[in-house]
């Protein structure tokens, strides 16, 4: 007969511990174990997609795992976003959001999710204003001439835009509301397209990111009047901040952030945050993203914590201006 001391009983207990905990903390400790997706919500080739790619160059490398990105199209990014919320919690699928995918779209679409607490922030990475250009022979040359001219020409301006609700659109919003002037939206295929229209003279303005406008500002066959940031950016400091053409305030960023499904253990989280982190600290990402006239932001803002409150300052910003003009997409 085998007799078992208290000591016996738990000494046992004590290793049955072990053996129900050490799985959860092992996995903790070698996460990733496997390959992660980041899903990018818009088609390949745009800011989102090269952003995404340029993170993930050297985040696979801190990781010691591939990141694979799946580009998830449709609906202002809304349905690479549903896609994200779907995942398991477990950090093997990330997403890289936009203002457009994790604020507008909460003003534009009725959600069968919730934008800042169905997802766990990772970092906020980098923004970049978007820059107001004119066709080549507009009568304006600066912003405000450009503002006289459209004060002067209401409703007969155009303003082209990837599309209904998307960040350029919106910022025309505001630009009516700040100005008091009224123009005509016309939604493009893309920005690309958007621009090509603008290089034709098809349409009088365009909202647009560094990468797609300042190729063709360069070659002189559009006009930029305006950054819509506080500073200058590096790619072009001859633009003006739009403080100093004469229109103070109207600040339209195009801003770029990593999260995770709500849920994701917070080990976890910290882990692909130190990736995030590394990958902005290094010198060749660092020039890719100023090629780009994104700015990453300052160390001690690329915290997890920060990419939450920004985006709900965000979201007071943009929602009471889209819910005030209307837009609204089913």
């Amino acid at each position: 007969m085998r007799i078992f001391t208290i000591a016996a009983v738990s000494s046992a207990i004590v290793g049955a511990a072990v053996v129900v905990v050490s799985p959860h903390i092992a996995s903790a400790q070698t996460y990733p174990t496997r390959p992660v997706t980041m899903i990018v919500p818009f088609a390949a080739g745009g800011p989102a997609d090269t952003v995404g790619r340029i993170m993930i160059e050297r985040m696979r490398a801190t990781l010691g795992q591939p990141i694979i990105i799946e580009n998830v199209a449709g609906a202002n990014g809304s349905i690479g976003v549903g896609r994200a919320v779907r995942a398991a919690p477990d950090g093997y699928t990330i997403i890289a959001g936009t203002l457009t995918t994790h604020v507008l779209i909460g003003g534009l679409y009725s959600l069968p999710y919730d934008l800042l607490n169905d997802f766990t922030p990772i970092a906020l990475l980098a923004s970049g204003p978007l820059i107001v250009t004119a066709r080549k022979n507009l009568p304006a040359n600066s912003l405000q001439e450009l503002i006289s001219w459209l004060k002067a020409n209401p409703e007969k301006a155009t303003q082209g835009t990837a599309g209904v609700g998307v960040a350029e659109h919106v910022a025309g919003v505001l630009l009516q509301k700040q100005t008091g002037t009224r123009f005509q939206f016309v939604p493009c295929r893309g920005l690309g397209p958007a621009m090509q229209d603008l290089v034709a003279g098809q349409i009088d303005m365009v909202l647009a990111d560094a990468a797609t406008s300042l190729p063709q500002v360069q070659a002189g066959t559009i006009k930029a009047l305006a950054v819509a940031s506080k500073d200058r950016i590096a790619a072009a400091r001859d633009i003006p901040t739009v403080d100093e053409a004469g229109l103070p305030g109207f600040y339209a960023p195009l801003w770029f952030g990593l999260w995770a499904p709500a849920g994701t253990p917070q080990d976890v989280v910290a882990k692909l945050n130190a990736a995030a982190v590394d990958a902005l600290g290094d010198a060749a990402v660092r020039r890719r993203f100023a090629e780009l006239g994104q700015e990453i932001v300052p160390s001690d803002q690329q915290k997890p914590e920060v990419l939450g409150a920004f985006q709900r300052e965000e979201v007071h910003k943009w929602w009471p201006i889209i819910k005030g003009a209307g837009i609204k997409i089913e």
